[in-house]
């Protein structure tokens, strides 16, 4: 199995319906923050569940989210099915948008389920999708020294916030036994530090800086916005 097949199948990140809930609702925020002008076509990558993606597309003129787990597009598409302003792409369909047409590209939580390798290529793709005043954000990026204690303190300040503590106890648990740890042991998570990664965008053609927060509830890790190099 890899991190594709493990999204694509069922499995239990979320607790219960509340964190899901809570979790997409931030996201959709965040990235709502990043809406700074009228008509922008933004393009979230790796989007998962995206289940607060209609907040979004309500501030967009056109919103493409992508997965690269065929049932999670499926569910998109079936989710978002009347609203004008969505489109959920297939592969084919992601690799026909055209040049420069982007203003916006999310990647969030996804970097550390990619190989460098696989990285590196999708860096050289965005670059192509950009307007030349578009930003990439790069999201929840982990760095080095940023392990799963850390991101278990983040889960349960969450779900304190939230309401959901004992439910997440419980999936703490229930993790500790599940396939996700066990793959996550097999595959490792890929890391970046901060120097490591602006170098990387500057070898891609793109000027970098890291944001003050990233998106999402987990601030131990790392958001950076990207910007093609004049």
């Amino acid at each position: 199995m890899n991190w594709r097949d493990f999204w694509n199948g069922d499995h239990s990140i979320y607790v219960n319906d509340r964190h899901r809930l809570l979790h997409y609702d931030g996201i959709a925020k965040d990235i709502s923050a990043l809406i700074d002008k009228p008509g922008m076509q933004v393009l979230d990558h790796g989007c998962g569940e995206a289940s607060a993606a209609d907040a979004v597309a309500e501030k967009v003129d056109r919103l493409y989210l992508y997965d690269a787990a065929p049932n999670v597009q499926d569910k998109l598409r079936l989710k978002f099915s009347s609203q004008s302003r969505i489109e959920v792409l297939s592969n084919a369909a992601l690799d026909a948008l055209p040049h420069s047409s982007l203003d916006l590209i999310i990647v969030n939580s996804l970097l550390q389920y990619l190989s460098p390798t696989e990285f590196e290529a999708l860096l050289d793709f965005w670059h192509t999708l950009l307007k030349a005043d578009g930003r990439l954000v790069l999201a929840d990026v982990i760095p080095p020294d940023v392990g799963p204690l850390t991101d278990v303190k983040a889960l349960l300040d969450f779900s304190w916030r939230g309401g959901f503590l004992l439910a997440a106890v419980k999936g703490l648990v229930a993790t500790f036994f599940s396939s996700y740890r066990k793959l996550r042991g097999q595959l490792g998570l890929t890391h970046y530090s901060q120097a490591g990664m602006m170098t990387l965008a500057a070898a891609h053609g793109f000027e970098s800086e890291r944001a003050a927060r990233n998106i999402g509830h987990n601030q131990a890790r790392m958001c950076f916005v990207l910007r093609k190099q004049p």
